[in-house]
């Protein structure tokens, strides 16, 4: 199967409610691609708007984007490489190499931010430890500046939820901050810190703060307290942690799985 005449589809990579990832070759650019294609008659899609407006080396970057026979579209880099949530399913992480995760990541969300916009789904599934450093992908429920859940819905993924967000009330780069601060802590314990049911994660939040494990470097202990504040003015904006954790050792991913692992965990990632 072809879209357009440019990309030849392979063979599919992964698959779930809203669109379908294949791997696919570039005729123009001579190489392999990642597609996510959409079902028919599929909403708008707001990723290539997004991803418009950004441009950093540790995004997965998006190269095209269209509408074949209905269906929406769009070709991004295929990453070899395990999902952060994959690599902790090993084992946790060293100090280094958390704060090392830690900085890369901040960098990229301080450029997303400055760009006026909010992820709202920072967690491990969406981070790929390329080769050379991680990269934050799937910003399919992205936005600009900052939003209001609504009573009763759930944008994101319950676990990493600000609480803002469990709330009900407006969300913005903090939330991505809280978010970085669980993902993190969950690189140092190899655990979710608000495991449990979507009701027992989310309600977990409300009523403490997460916990900071013991035995860090104090600058380590302070930082990973303030992006945990329940207040959202509390918590320092993603350029300051960059340049707070900037001083890292460079992170060893450690895969541990195959080439067919790794392009699905790439598919896994574009799906989100």
């Amino acid at each position: 199967m072809n879209i357009g005449e440019r990309y030849r589809l392979r063979e599919r990579i992964g698959g779930g409610a809203t669109a379908e990832v294949h791997r696919a070759w570039d005729r123009v650019a001579d190489r392999d691609v990642a597609i996510k294609l959409f079902p028919e008659g599929a909403g708008p899609v707001r990723e290539p708007a997004i991803l418009d407006r950004l441009d950093h080396p540790g995004l997965i970057p998006l190269y095209d984007s269209g509408v074949a026979d209905g269906r929406p579209y769009l070709v991004m880099r295929l990453v070899p490489g395990p999902t952060l949530a994959e690599r902790v399913a090993d084992g946790p992480l060293s100090c280094d190499e958390t704060v090392s995760l830690g900085a890369y990541l901040a960098d990229a969300l301080a450029h997303v931010h400055d760009a006026g916009i909010t992820h709202r789904d920072v967690k491990p599934a969406n981070v790929l430890l390329a080769p050379d450093r991680p990269l934050l992908g799937d910003f399919g429920l992205a936005h600009e500046g900052t939003a209001r859940t609504g009573a009763g819905l759930v944008t994101g993924t319950v676990a990493y939820l600000a609480p803002e967000q469990v709330d009900g009330d407006t969300a913005g780069p903090s939330a991505d901050v809280f978010a970085l601060g669980l993902v993190l802590l969950e690189c140092l314990s190899g655990e979710r810190e608000f495991p449990g049911s979507v009701t027992e994660s989310a309600v977990a939040r409300l009523f403490r703060a997460p916990r900071v494990p013991s035995g860090l470097p104090p600058h380590v202990t302070d930082l990973l307290t303030r992006m945990g504040d329940r207040d959202p003015d509390g918590r320092p904006d993603a350029g300051e942690i960059a340049a707070a954790l900037g001083g890292a050792t460079t992170m060893r991913p450690r895969p541990k799985r195959g080439l067919a692992a790794m392009v699905r965990a790439a598919a896994a990632l574009a799906l989100g």
